[in-house]
């Protein structure tokens, strides 16, 4: 069994209150959540209004797979309809 994890850093320069910029990664990780079951919350800058890092987790049996999924992940969120910029990522395998 391989658990993979992807930390994904954004920043959401349109906003300007804490409110906006939750209803951008709640967006975002309910379109994750439901097109690639995985696990997904927002775990750093809570309190940033423009400034968010989420975690991305998946269990399976291939680590290559669980890898690939990450990366799609990752790829979803950064050309995906969200008000967002990509500023960085990194992944683990456990």
């Amino acid at each position: 069994m391989v658990v993979a994890i992807a930390v994904v850093e954004i920043e959401v320069p349109e906003s300007a209150s804490l409110k906006t910029k939750r209803r951008v990664v709640r967006s975002i990780t309910a379109k994750v959540r439901n097109r690639y079951n995985v696990s997904i919350a927002e775990v750093g800058h809570l309190d940033s209004w423009q400034l968010a890092t989420l975690e991305v987790a998946c269990a399976s049996s291939d680590a290559a797979y669980a890898h690939g999924l990450l990366e799609k992940v990752v790829k979803f969120i950064d050309t995906g309809p969200f008000d967002c910029v990509l500023l960085d990522y990194g992944t683990e395998l456990l």
